[in-house]
C-alpha cells in the first residue's frame, strides 16, 4: 500500500477560495467542541486558534465508509482533538488508495484559513529556523492500515495562495500500520530526533519525500528543520524553497479506529 496526493481539482480549488473568503469575512473564531459534537461532512473545519482541524477526506471518492473529526481542548499552541473512521474500497478503490487525513493544519493548504499572520508561516529553509514539534496521541487497536504523520507543504515563494501548486512535500511517519507504505522507492536512512528513519522519495507532480520512524511510536517532540536539512545534504531540497504549511493526522487506507491527540504543539522560532 502506498500513499498517493493527487493535484486538486478547479472545483476543489474554487471551494478552498470560497472557504478562505469566507473565514476573512467572518473573521477567526475558536470552535468548543467535543466527541458530543462531532463534525463528519467532506473538509468540515474547527478552528483552534491558529490552527483547524481538517475531515480531509480527499480520496473519499474511491471508498465507502465516513468519518468524523472534534476537538478537546485548546490552549496557546497547544491543541487536543480525534477523530474516527469507517473505509473499505468501492469498486474504484484499492487497498494503495488513501481514503482520508484527517489533521490539524498550521499554515497553507490550498489557501489560508486562520489569520496568517498568528501562524509563522511561511519559513525559508535557508534560514534554519527551528520548527520545533510535540505530539502525544494514542491509536485505536485494529485500526486498519493507516499512518500518524507530520505533513509539510513547501513552495518556491512565500506568498503561496489557493492556486499555487506545491514544489515539495515532505511526510514524517511516526506510527504505521496494517501494511500501509510511503509512495515512491527507497532512497536511504537517516538517524534524527533521536529514532532511524527510512527515507522514500517518489513524484505525483511534487516532489514527495517520506521519512518512516522504522519503530513505531506514539509520542514525539522534534525539530521539523532537522528534517528539511537532512534532505537539503542530500541535495534532494533547496535552501531557497519556503515551507508554508505544517499538517499532522492519519491517513487512512482501509479499516476502522480511531486517532486521538491527547496533546499536541508547533513552535517557530
Amino acid at each position: 500500500m502506498q500513499h498517493r496526493r493527487p493535484r486538486l481539482s478547479k472545483k476543489a480549488k474554487s471551494l478552498a477560495a470560497a472557504t478562505v473568503a469566507l473565514a476573512a469575512a467572518a473573521g477567526v473564531t475558536v470552535a468548543q467542541a467535543d466527541e458530543s459534537d462531532k463534525k463528519c461532512a467532506a473538509f468540515d473545519t474547527i478552528t483552534l486558534g491558529k490552527y483547524y482541524v481538517n475531515n480531509n477526506l480527499w480520496g473519499q471518492d474511491k471508498g465507502t465508509g465516513t468519518q468524523c473529526v472534534w476537538d478537546n481542548a485548546g490552549s496557546g499552541s497547544t491543541v487536543s482533538w480525534g477523530t474516527d473512521y469507517t473505509w473499505a474500497n468501492n469498486s474504484k478503490g484499492t487497498d494503495a488508495d488513501v481514503k482520508s487525513y484527517a489533521s490539524t493544519v498550521l499554515g497553507w493548504h490550498w489557501g489560508w484559513k486562520a489569520d496568517k499572520a498568528s501562524t509563522g508561516l511561511p519559513i525559508r529553509v535557508g534560514d534554519r529556523k527551528p520548527v520545533k514539534t510535540t505530539w502525544d496521541f494514542t491509536v485505536s487497536a485494529d485500526p486498519g492500515a493507516m499512518n500518524v504523520a507530520h505533513d509539510l507543504w513547501l513552495h518556491t515563494k512565500n506568498t503561496a495562495d489557493w492556486q499555487d501548486q506545491p514544489t515539495d512535500e515532505i511526510m514524517i511517519w511516526l506510527n504505521r500500520q496494517g501494511g500501509a507504505g510511503p509512495l515512491g522507492t527507497k532512497y536511504g536512512s537517516v538517524s534524527l530526533g533521536g529514532a532511524m528513519w527510512d527515507l522514500y522519495e517518489g513524484d505525483i507532480g511534487w516532489k514527495v519525500h517520506s521519512f518512516v520512524r522504522r519503530t513505531n511510536t506514539t509520542k514525539a517532540s522534534l525539530n521539523l528543520d532537522d528534517f528539511t536539512q537532512a534532505l537539503v545534504r542530500r541535495k534532494l531540497l533547496s535552501n531557497d524553497k519556503y515551507v508554508s504549511g505544517i499538517e499532522s493526522g492519519t491517513e487512512v487506507f482501509k479499516g476502522k479506529g480511531r486517532l486521538d491527540t491527547k496533546s499536541y504543539s508547533v513552535d517557530i522560532g
